[in-house]
């Protein structure tokens, strides 16, 4: 099956290059860079490394995958996605696509609390509220995740059968409760996860920023139930 995998970056000149220099060769037949407003040079780093580069200038994790994935080639069969800014371990991406490959899982999610996490990768409160979203999800949902990693791989039909909206770090937990929803076949995968390579986080690094998307994934998980 032809994988490609979707990178959304916003001011990562420091880390996108070895994020893609990690990519696994071969497994991917493309890699999409997603520019989500950088004011550096992300973009330019991004095609030095190979990858294909995508503008997508309105801020939002979900705009820049929704971006990527619009841009991808029509004969991508699987699509993956992971973060630009080193904390996911790109080599591992293998573990991502196995299952769906095998016919075992529609979705798979890379655990960071399954696998190995480096000290201080995830801050106390990022823990807190996963394990506060993945506690509501089963009481709504009956499933048991772990996680909300971005770092995941999903079978391109049923990607475009969730009818992805948000546009924002709502993003993750959306494709994980409609694939609930949607009775796909999801697995879960232990993955490493480290400290970022370079600069700032977009939310765990700033307070504000962190509860403003904490309570966008309870709003969308809300949400979701109701629809």
């Amino acid at each position: 099956m032809t994988a490609g995998v979707i990178i959304p970056a916003l001011d990562e000149e420091r880390t996108v290059g070895r994020t893609l220099s990690q990519l696994p060769s071969g497994l991917f037949a493309t890699a999409v860079v997603v520019d989500n407003g950088s004011q550096d040079r992300t973009a330019e780093v991004a095609a030095a490394n190979g990858a294909q580069v995508v503008r997508e200038p309105r801020r939002g994790y979900g705009a820049a995958c929704l971006a990527g994935i619009a841009a991808l080639d029509p004969t991508i069969e699987v699509v993956a996605f992971l973060d630009a800014d080193g904390s996911d371990s790109p080599g591992e991406a293998e573990l991502l696509l196995g299952p769906i490959r095998s016919g075992e899982a529609d979705l798979v999610i890379g655990s960071r609390e399954l696998g190995r996490l480096e000290a201080g990768a995830l801050r106390a409160h990022q823990r807190w509220g996963n394990r506060l979203v993945v506690t509501l999800v089963r009481l709504m949902f009956g499933f048991q995740y772990s996680d909300l990693g971005p770092f995941r791989a999903i079978r391109r039909e049923s990607l475009e059968a969730l009818d992805m909206r948000d546009r924002g770090y709502g993003w993750t937990i959306e494709m994980q409760v409609k694939a609930l929803r949607r009775g796909l076949r999801v697995k879960e995968v232990p993955v490493s996860y480290s400290l970022r390579a370079g600069g700032e986080s977009k939310i765990s690094g700033r307070v504000w920023q962190s509860i403003a998307a904490g309570a966008k994934i309870l709003w969308t998980v809300a949400r979701l139930r109701l629809a």
